[in-house]
């Protein structure tokens, strides 16, 4: 377990099991922190039962439809964990396993994992990195990089934080989203993307401007029904190229949570299948829409889908990416 701390006070706690981002304390408008971040207060409670809480997830994040997919002409099989589907990974991936400790200081911490050759049904040997850092801006940076051994792989990495900005208690349906991105990519009855990108505009998935995650999430809409609420895909452009992504504000607190990524999608989680079972941080049940997530990505079903943006990574080539959360309470 590593504190990180910045120079005005914000601490940010990482397990390198699962590279867990297990508490993030950040102050309001009037300087009171709280830790905005859902999961546990023994860190123990990690290794059992919960929701991706503040895990990097892999070696594929999000769905792969039927848990399979052909490259190369090579069928592979996944293991499945959400019915069908193969999710975050399967059974056990990056979120369960025990990443090992290459560097850390006051500030940063940078772990690694080694991913061997047909874990979980992916072929090659993954070597996985990742790199939490807070800075004196007020920025949890995350730093992504792999390498594969052996034979090409999808490789599709994120972390999964639940956030609340008023604490971890309570909902978060007056929280108002931003997110910048003009089409998101619908799913089916099972959570697997058609294959179209749709334009948000006229639905309830336009967040160009500020609207509360509670305003519209019982709209009559197919889509909402799919997801119970978001669960989405939503693109914000090329890969590479490092923007904003999305913007958080929740007016009782003041805070403010901005997300910055190369990456060239966000998925957008409302806590839909949060259902007061888990007892989480003070005694807390965690309620349905207790907490959001905002994972940057690429497209779920990438594998499967020719169309989408390619997550296949070959020997010889390096993957990199950073995400950061930049917090603040103006």
């Amino acid at each position: 377990m590593f504190t990180l701390k910045n120079k005005y006070g914000m601490e940010a706690t990482i397990l390198s099991y699962g590279g867990i981002v297990a508490s993030l304390r950040v102050p309001d408008r009037n300087g009171r922190f709280a830790d905005v971040v859902l999961g546990f207060d023994d860190p123990i409670a990690y290794r059992g039962r919960h929701p991706f809480f503040g895990a990097v997830v892999g070696r594929f994040a999000n769905r792969i439809a039927q848990a399979r997919f052909t490259l190369h002409g090579v069928d592979y099989k996944l293991a499945a964990n959400n019915g069908v589907n193969s999710l975050h990974g399967g059974l056990h991936g990056f979120d369960k396993q025990d990443w090992t400790t290459l560097a850390a200081s006051s500030s940063s911490v940078h772990l690694q994992y080694v991913s061997a050759d047909g874990e979980e049904g992916y072929p090659g040997t993954l070597t996985a990195a990742v790199r939490y850092a807070l800075t004196d801006d007020g920025e949890l940076v995350i730093e992504y990089s792999t390498t594969v051994e052996g034979a090409a792989t999808p490789v599709n990495l994120t972390n999964h934080s639940y956030f609340n900005l008023a604490g971890h208690s309570g909902h978060v349906l007056d929280h108002e989203v931003e997110i910048w991105a003009d089409s998101f990519t619908p799913i089916d009855a099972k959570l697997i993307p058609t294959g179209e990108v749709r334009s948000v505009t006229g639905t309830p998935f336009d967040f160009r401007t500020p609207h509360p995650i509670g305003e519209r999430i019982g709209a009559d809409d197919e889509q909402l029904r799919f997801g119970q609420g978001y669960d989405h895909n939503f693109v914000l452009g090329e890969a590479g190229r490092r923007r904003r992504a999305a913007r958080v504000f929740h007016p009782g607190s003041g805070r403010v949570m901005e997300v910055f990524t190369d990456q060239p999608a966000v998925q957008f989680y409302s806590g839909n299948n949060l259902d007061d079972t888990l007892l989480g941080k003070g005694g807390v049940r965690y309620c349905r829409w207790a907490g959001f997530s905002l994972e940057t990505q690429h497209y779920p079903d990438s594998p499967n889908q020719p169309q989408f943006p390619s997550t296949i990574l070959r020997p010889g080539e390096v993957f990199r990416s950073t995400t950061s959360y930049r917090f603040s309470a103006p």
